[in-house]
């Protein structure tokens, strides 16, 4: 999942970074608000941490442009001022939440989750498909109750898929989705990870999960296969 952080304070910027890299989030970050209106943009992400405070262009005027602009991706607003005022301006902007700083970083990840299951269209915590189960709060995989060693690449392209069930998913949107922004490869980057991916899936005589769609891209079908 690519969420996109708006913050001018570079100590915050890289904290909230390096955290969510951690936790297997596509992470890319813009310093002002005209390079995060840009990003929001141009690299379509899943969620915005979004500060109010920024230079160039406020938290507010970024998020009242994205609505403008019919993009309706969920938008957690940061502020340093906690006063009921604030939050009403920035809800009424357009963000679908807020959190006051300083903030307990845990809290903020329960914001994030809470927001990608509810921001366009329902997102279960678990992602189910053909005997799979992704807890995406523990970033955990299980097949019938074994549970799967996979790396956070891994869990990140299975996690995409699983959110698009039924859909094919084509190799040049899940490097838009599951790798970095500076990403310098290719679409065979997908293929290695998705063969990497189907072996451990299908360890143990399990069906196949994921599907080849050719000339088209990837896709896990809505019925067990």
């Amino acid at each position: 999942m690519r969420v996109l952080v708006v913050e001018d304070e570079q100590d915050m910027a890289e904290s909230l970074a390096w955290g969510l890299e951690a936790e297997g989030y596509v992470v890319d970050v813009a310093a002002d608000g005209v390079e995060g209106l840009w990003k929001a943009q141009e690299t379509s992400p899943d969620v915005i941490i979004l500060d109010v405070m920024l230079p160039g262009m406020d938290g507010y005027q970024v998020c009242r442009r994205l609505r403008e602009q019919g993009r309706w991706v969920p938008i957690l607003m940061l502020t340093a001022m906690d006063e009921d005022l604030d939050h009403a301006e920035g809800l009424d902007s357009g963000a679908d939440d807020y959190l006051a700083k300083p903030f307990a970083y845990p809290v903020l990840l329960a914001h994030l989750r809470a927001l990608t299951r509810r921001g366009l269209g329902a997102r279960p915590t678990v992602l189910e498909a053909a005997g799979l189960a992704l807890d995406t709060a523990g970033r955990t995989v299980t097949r019938d109750g074994r549970e799967l060693e996979l790396s956070l690449r891994e869990i990140a392209v299975l996690e995409h898929l699983l959110r698009h069930k039924g859909r094919v998913v084509s190799k040049l949107e899940l490097l838009e989705h599951c790798w970095d922004v500076g990403f310098e490869g290719n679409p065979s980057a997908v293929e290695v990870q998705v063969h990497r991916l189907r072996r451990k899936v299908e360890a143990g005589g399990g069906p196949p999960v994921i599907e080849t769609v050719r000339g088209q891209g990837y896709v896990i079908r809505e019925e067990e296969q």
